[in-house]
């Protein structure tokens, strides 16, 4: 996703967070919440993340379900 640079540009610009933002909160519960919710909210980012990493796409829908709003 992010080695995409039009595709890293709009997650940062849609979840708000700097660069430095999201390295610092990789491991962070919101920050998951926010990749899945951008992931989620365009199908075809949901689709090339889900080939990248070779798994279905709903495996994002639940993951994201695991995450408390």
């Amino acid at each position: 996703m992010l080695a995409d640079e039009r595709r890293a540009d709009r997650l940062l610009a849609l979840t708000g967070l700097t660069p430095d933002e999201l390295r610092g909160s990789l491991m962070e519960a919101p920050t998951h919440a926010a990749v899945l919710d951008f992931l989620l909210g365009n199908e075809a980012d949901l689709v090339a993340a889900a080939e990248e990493l070779d798994v279905p796409p709903q495996a994002f829908a639940q993951a994201r379900e695991s995450i408390p709003a």
